[in-house]
C-alpha cells in the first residue's frame, strides 16, 4: 500500500511523518509526472484552500485528482483539505466538490482563534484535535456521514472513501486518525 501526500503548501511534512510511525509507504505529488506512480490512497493536507486549488489548477493536477476520487480513490482531507473535498464552500468556490459536505471557512476566526481539545470520533475513539484557523461543516447530506463534533459543530466526516477533519491529526502524537484512513485503504 502507497499513500500520495499533495505537498504543494501546507502541513504535508507531519503527514509523512505520521505515516512514517504507522510504517506506511508514501511519496510526495509536486507536479504533473507525480501521477504516474501508482498509489492506493492521497492525503489533502491544512494550508489555505485558495492557494493550493490554484496550485492544483495551475499544474495540472485538479482534474486527474478528481477523476481518480470519484473513481473511488480514498481521499483524506485536514482542514483546506477538507474544504477542497466539500461540494459547497461557504466564502469559496467548491473545488473537487465529490464530498456531500457544506463547509464554512476560517469558521474559528483568525490565527488567535485556534485551540485544541479532545473529543470523540465515531469508529476512532477520543483523540486530541488541534484546530488552525479552522473550517468546520455545517451540514452534512447524501451519503456523508459526521464522526465528530466540538462544540455543535461537525469536524469531521466521512463518506465511503472520503474522509474529512477540521483539525490537524498529523500535529498530535496519536495515530489514530491516520490508522483509521489507513484501514480504509485497505478496506
Amino acid at each position: 500500500m502507497r499513500i500520495a501526500i499533495l505537498a504543494l503548501q501546507g502541513a504535508f511534512a507531519e503527514h509523512a511523518v505520521m505515516l512514517d510511525r504507522l510504517g506506511a509507504d508514501h511519496f510526495e505529488i509536486r507536479q504533473r509526472r507525480d501521477l504516474e506512480r501508482s498509489f492506493d490512497g492521497r492525503i489533502l493536507p491544512g494550508g489555505e484552500s485558495t492557494t493550493m486549488r490554484k496550485l492544483l489548477t495551475d499544474l495540472d493536477l485538479l482534474e486527474p485528482l478528481h477523476r481518480r476520487i470519484q473513481a473511488g480513490l480514498p481521499a483524506f482531507g485536514t482542514c483546506a483539505g477538507l474544504i477542497l473535498l466539500a461540494k459547497a464552500v461557504e466564502g469559496g468556490a467548491p473545488c473537487f466538490a465529490t464530498m456531500d459536505i457544506a463547509v464554512k471557512r476560517n469558521a474559528y476566526g483568525r490565527q488567535l482563534g485556534s485551540f485544541y481539545t479532545e473529543a470523540d470520533c465515531k469508529g476512532v475513539g477520543t483523540i486530541p484535535m488541534t484546530f488552525i484557523r479552522a473550517p468546520y461543516i455545517e451540514a452534512v447530506f447524501g451519503n456523508a456521514e459526521s464522526l465528530a463534533e466540538v462544540d455543535g459543530n461537525i469536524v469531521a466526516a466521512r463518506q465511503g472513501n472520503q474522509l474529512v477533519t477540521a483539525f490537524h491529526p498529523e500535529l498530535n502524537e496519536n495515530e489514530a486518525v491516520h490508522r483509521y484512513f489507513l484501514d480504509m485503504v485497505k478496506g
